[in-house]
């Protein structure tokens, strides 16, 4: 037998009509916040920063593939990880369908992780992706953008909503306990400790160009990427929702039991 409140249909679309008001709210309010976005001002990048892709060493100006806006997912794979982020995992296994669409209005879209050229490539095969996945191991790139700690930088994430903002904590024996045990369940995953795991952050960032010269536009991190995550949209729609507790849900594809 159910708990949950049983009513009839005239009660449903009341409740349903009140509800609706709240969702017009929040679409309305998604528009405005995505006008605010575009907005923002635009910081030149004075670093020529360079990756390692399929194709050889790329600038990120080259990464835009002659197009002018520049989407990455900055995919949590460290040098160390055995195994890609199992939620950025779920979250890339999308992405491969949008890839046109974005493309039809001069956008490109690129997974950029920390981890050597290799192990990305290897870990694309197994997932069956074929986006394009670059490595920024031998530059800049993730320190500046907040996504891998070094010992200098530890402390100095690009913003502090990143997960990296926690890895100082963790030497704290209350804040390690304080985290959930899907934390470290979602580090076993990558072959890491939870310190290890979280040397490396996940997070989406946009940049513009415009003739020689490259813009960064935007940076969110942490649940900031949840648009990227569409199985959560279904899922808040579903009788039970996310459903999530304690435990890890979350596999890449092929761990999910039958």
């Amino acid at each position: 037998m159910t708990d949950h409140k049983i009513g009839t249909r005239e009660e449903w679309l009341a409740a349903r009509e009140a509800l609706l008001a709240r969702e017009k709210e929040h679409t309305r309010l998604g528009d405005e916040l995505a006008r605010q976005r575009r907005e923002l001002p635009r910081v030149p990048l004075e670093k020529e920063y360079r990756f390692d892709t399929e194709d050889g060493t790329r600038t990120l100006a080259e990464l835009f593939d002659g197009r002018s806006q520049l989407i990455v997912y900055h995919f949590m794979f460290g040098p160390d990880y055995t195994a890609g982020c199992a939620t950025c995992s779920a979250t890339a296994d999308s992405f491969n369908g949008v890839l046109p669409h974005l493309q039809a209005r001069d956008v490109i879209m690129i997974c950029v992780s920390h981890a050597p050229l290799e192990k990305l490539l290897a870990y694309r095969r197994r997932m069956g992706w074929s986006f394009n996945w670059a490595s920024s191991y031998e530059s800049d790139f993730n320190f500046d953008f907040g996504v891998s700690a070094a010992e200098e930088a530890a402390h100095q994430p690009l913003l502090e909503a990143n997960e990296v903002a926690a890895l100082p904590l963790l030497s704290d024996e209350r804040f390690r306990a304080s985290l959930p045990p899907a934390v470290a369940q979602n580090a076993a995953a990558t072959g890491m400790d939870v310190a290890g795991y979280f040397t490396e952050g996940h997070g989406v960032s946009t940049f513009a160009r415009e003739d020689d010269a490259v813009y960064h536009c935007y940076s969110s991190y942490a649940r900031g990427t949840e648009f990227l995550m569409g199985y959560y949209a279904i899922l808040d729609r579903t009788p039970k929702g996310r459903d999530e507790g304690d435990e890890m849900w979350v596999r890449c594809h092929d761990e999910y039991d039958a």
